[in-house]
């Protein structure tokens, strides 16, 4: 793999990560006003005059003084650092999320090409886990996982196992159903114990996308990793906090357990298979 290929798809993920920031803030907003007009019509409400906004329109500007950005502060993390994290007009932070994701787009792509090289399986899988990214902040900013990027990625895995790898078509499938019917039961099962809800839809339709992705043999590995993430910044949280009920999502954890299936599957199973056999031998 020549390095400048590396190179150019690191500089290509930071510009994707800079799109992703778009669909970040901007779809829940999307989804909601779509909401509330459904709300409206069912109710045979007059509808609420609002200006054009989607992913293209209106233009970037500030939140607080609606200043738009100039094409040169929206450059991949360098407009953000050339600012100092402040808009260039009132001052007011800009929020490090946006330079976070576009480095993470950049690091994705990078390693999407120097493991698969320029090929049609490196699109597919960078495509996965820059979608994931995108969840991943959305839940944790709105505790939402929009049906429009879960059920994609879901039918996304099992296009890619018919091009990619026709063999695991059938253990894909087995994933997706068994990977929504896991956290359905686990969901039921604390609500009948509980009373109270431990997830949401979007969790299960999350597992079962990664299980189209990954095969059904990998589902307990990414349940196991998932849970691992959840619990190491759960107990952070708890103790930066000093409170037991601070609200944490399940969805980025479960991506980041997407992201090392994806990136790093074989060795993933290899290891996992390895500390199963040693433990059932002992």
């Amino acid at each position: 793999m020549a390095t400048l290929d590396v190179v150019l798809a690191a500089l290509f993920g930071l510009c994707l990560g800079s799109f992703l920031n778009v669909v970040i803030t901007r779809l829940p907003v999307m989804l909601m006003r779509g909401w509330r007009a459904e709300a409206r019509a069912a109710l045979e409400l007059p509808g609420e005059p609002s200006p054009r906004f989607t992913l293209l329109a209106p233009r970037s500007m500030c939140p607080l003084c609606h200043t738009p950005i100039r094409w040169h502060d929206n450059i991949p993390l360098l407009g953000w650092l050339k600012r100092r994290g402040r808009c260039a007009a009132c001052r007011v932070r800009i929020s490090v999320q946006y330079p976070l994701v576009e480095l993470a787009g950049g690091v994705l792509a990078a390693t999407a090409v120097a493991l698969f090289d320029i090929t049609i399986e490196a699109g597919f899988v960078l495509a996965a886990c820059l979608t994931l990214l995108a969840m991943a902040v959305i839940d944790l900013r709105t505790q939402l996982l929009p049906d429009c990027l879960t059920l994609p990625l879901l039918w996304a895995g099992l296009l890619y196992q018919l091009v990619c790898q026709p063999a695991m078509l059938p253990a894909a499938v087995i994933g997706a159903m068994a990977g929504y019917l896991a956290l359905w039961s686990v969901y039921w099962l604390f609500k009948l114990v509980t009373g109270k809800e431990g997830m949401g839809y979007g969790d299960f339709k999350l597992l079962a996308a990664l299980g189209a992705w990954l095969g059904w043999s990998f589902l307990p590995l990414i349940v196991m990793l998932a849970a691992g993430f959840g619990a190491v910044v759960g107990l952070a949280l708890q103790a930066s906090a000093g409170r037991r009920d601070v609200p944490m999502p399940f969805g980025p954890f479960l991506a980041a357990a997407g992201w090392a299936g994806l990136l790093a599957g074989d060795a993933l199973m290899a290891t996992y298979l390895t500390v199963i056999t040693s433990t059932t031998s002992a």
